[in-house]
């Protein structure tokens, strides 16, 4: 993407300033380690495919109450089975003829995965995907506590910081600071962590240097996301695999989308749309993209 960039005589400034802290956040991956691709995707359909293409959706209740358990008791024969980690895909004649998990073989007529790259050669070896390629790209959010509150606005993106974009989660109290592509940080202690953000962050909100620092909170996503790098897409495995009931969903799948939370959504409706082809009843669940 960097390259691509400098030939159209992008500024070093405007590289800075707009196209990395758009990018490398909607990506999660320096320019000059990104796949062009992924960045011509992300300004179509973010900025130029309609007029109201920058619009986004926000949830007005936490992600545990979109997500969690009970909110899929009213959909009938849904079980879930907590703490039951899975040993193994047990792999018989072109077919999975069930999955170990807990010392318990759990049997279905057809499998979907949405295991991380880096577990599923583990529990299903039989697969003979080449996974050597993916690599990691990590993710810092560093959760600030504040006894006043230290700013108004909703959101913010620090230029030409380490810090790259400021979350208001509660009444300027409570902010959450976000770095992606966080290499940097990885290896950095947390009180050097908390310390650097304290800094920046001052530097565009005064107030910060009066209040006090209640709580402080850092979280190290070293597996966010695979790295979005040149090459890379056509290894990513499609739904179906060599087996005629087992499919694969996760943003590192081929959902014709880059490693974000969108990805993996996609990948769940294309491993759902699979199932159904194999099933002889095909069905479309993935909406289509704004343009």
């Amino acid at each position: 993407m960097l390259d691509w960039l400098r030939e159209k005589h992008q500024t070093e400034r405007a590289i800075r300033r707009f196209w990395n802290q758009v990018l490398v956040s909607a990506v999660n991956e320096d320019l000059d380690r990104m796949a062009a691709s992924h960045g011509f995707q992300v300004f179509w359909l973010g900025f130029l495919a309609r007029a109201d293409a920058y619009e986004m959706g926000i949830p007005a209740v936490p992600l545990g109450d979109l997500y969690g358990s009970a909110g899929w008791e009213r959909i009938p024969n849904v079980r879930f089975h907590p703490r039951a980690p899975v040993e193994r895909v047990c792999a018989d004649q072109g077919a999975i003829g069930g999955v170990m998990a807990a010392g318990e073989k759990r049997s279905a007529d057809y499998y979907v995965s949405a295991l991380p790259v880096e577990r599923l050669s583990a529990v299903i070896p039989e697969l003979d995907l080449d996974l050597r390629s993916f690599e990691h790209s990590p993710i810092t959010g560093v959760h600030l506590w504040f006894d006043r509150s230290i700013t108004e606005l909703p959101h913010a993106t620090l230029l030409d910081r380490t810090v790259q974009w400021m979350f208001n989660k509660s009444g300027g109290r409570y902010l959450q600071l976000v770095v992606s592509a966080s290499r940097t940080l990885v290896e950095m202690p947390r009180a050097e962590v908390i310390a650097l953000a304290l800094r920046e962050l001052a530097e565009f909100f005064p107030m910060a240097k009066e209040a006090k620092l209640e709580k402080a909170h850092v979280v190290k996503e070293i597996r966010a996301t695979f790295s979005a790098r040149p090459g890379l897409e056509q290894l990513r495995p499609l739904s179906a695999t060599k087996f005629r009931n087992l499919f694969l969903a996760g943003d590192w799948t081929r959902s014709g989308w880059p490693p974000i939370m969108e990805g993996a959504v996609r990948s769940g409706y294309l491993a759902a749309e699979a199932v159904t082809r194999a099933a002889g009843d095909e069905r479309k669940f993935l909406l289509p993209d704004i343009a």
